[in-house]
Formats: structure tokens, C-alpha cells, sequence
């Protein structure tokens, strides 16, 4: 198992719950063109999605944002113009990322479950706040039974802004407790043949997949 998916599902896996991440697939021809891109990598995120026992994904449209959508069965696939996903249904949440920000959120006590797209746009308009805030209206979750996952992202020195750090300060303020609040600490520009990075790589490169499902009847 790579090191990442194994520390989210030491975090996160349970009979409710499962969570993946996708790191880069050796061979798969990348572009600029992000669509393509995905269409190359589309067998091998499909495969993950059915390793964890789900025959779609919910995805958000991913605009560099801080709009939520809460899914149920009836959603689109995409939704659009929200870059965070919350469900309590069973359902699996899949966002893209190649650099910025994966973070998954995981109510202890409702089983309810948040995955959101966080780069420095996102961080700055302070997404976390406001996924924690709707799953709070949506689903009553009181942030202190929530547990948060930060995926890998990119990192200083490798960028400018350290907004993995900025991540972490803004759960803990909407409310996580802070030894719920796990960050894996990889950098995506430090290790090319584990990660795409964007930057590093001038956006000609893959994206990894983050995954974060809830089974229930």
C-alpha cells in the first residue's frame, strides 16, 4: 500500500468508512490539458474507487473556491462550482489535486464525512471554515468529534505559501481539536517519482486522486 493511503486509513478506515490516495501512476503519459490527462489515468483511479467497494464517485467541479455541495444519491457526478463535498449517505467523495491541498473530515460520533480542494486560493478564502460550518447545519456535527486528515500537498521551500500549515489553523479554529487534526507532512515537489506536482513539473503533469467513502444502508 503507498505510505499515504496507509496513514489515511490508519485514521480513517472502519467498517463505516474507508479513504484512499491515488499517488502517481509510473508510465501514464501527462499534458497540460488536464481532462486528458485524467483520461489516461481513468482505469487506474476506476480500479481504486472499486477496491473500495463503490461503483461511482462524486466529484466537485474544483474552481479554486470555498463553495460546498452536499451530495446524496440524486447528485450529478460533478458538481459545479463547489470545490468541498460533504454526504452522511453511501456514498464515496473524490477530489483531484496536484499540489494544493486534500483534506478529509470525519464525523466520530454522525458518520457524516467531508473531502475538500484547498490550494492558496482556496486556503485564503478559508474553505475549512466553511466545510465544518456545513456539515454542522447539514448534518449537526459539532467539530469537536470531527477528525481531519491533510494530505500531501505542496510545501515550502518549494512554494512560497505555506498553506498546509494555514489548513491546520483554520480547523482548529472552526473548532477541531488539535490532536484530531493529522497531517501526513509529504510534499508532492519533493519526491517526483511518488507525486505530481504542478509547479515542479510547470503543469504538465497527472493528478493524484483523494478518497473518502461511507457505507451505510
Amino acid at each position: 500500500m503507498q505510505e499515504a493511503s496507509f496513514f489515511l486509513s490508519s485514521i480513517l478506515q472502519s467498517r463505516d468508512h474507508c479513504a484512499d490516495f491515488v499517488e502517481r501512476i509510473s508510465g501514464v503519459q501527462t499534458s497540460t490539458d488536464k481532462k486528458e490527462t485524467l483520461i489516461h489515468l481513468s482505469k487506474y483511479h476506476a480500479a481504486a474507487v472499486q477496491s473500495l467497494g463503490f461503483s461511482k464517485t462524486f466529484h466537485a467541479e474544483q474552481i479554486h473556491g470555498d463553495k460546498i455541495a452536499v451530495i446524496t444519491k440524486q447528485s450529478p457526478l460533478i458538481s459545479p462550482g463547489v470545490d468541498g463535498l460533504i454526504t452522511s449517505g453511501n456514498n464515496l467523495l473524490g477530489i483531484h489535486v496536484a499540489d494544493c491541498g486534500a483534506l478529509y473530515l470525519l464525523d466520530r460520533k454522525t458518520g457524516a464525512i467531508g473531502l475538500l480542494h484547498s490550494g492558496k486560493k482556496g486556503t485564503k478564502l478559508n474553505i475549512t471554515r466553511n466545510i465544518i460550518r456545513a456539515m454542522h447545519l447539514n448534518f449537526q456535527t459539532n467539530p469537536v468529534n470531527l477528525v481531519a486528515v491533510l494530505a500531501p500537498c505542496i510545501r515550502p521551500p518549494h512554494y512560497e505559501v505555506d498553506f498546509a500549515k494555514t489548513i491546520r489553523d483554520q480547523a482548529i479554529l472552526s473548532g477541531v481539536l488539535p490532536e484530531n487534526f493529522h497531517d501526513c507532512g509529504l510534499c508532492t515537489a519533493s519526491n517526483h517519482e511518488r507525486f505530481y506536482s504542478y509547479r515542479r513539473e510547470e503543469g504538465k503533469t497527472g493528478r493524484h486522486l483523494a478518497l473518502l467513502g461511507h457505507y451505510c444502508s
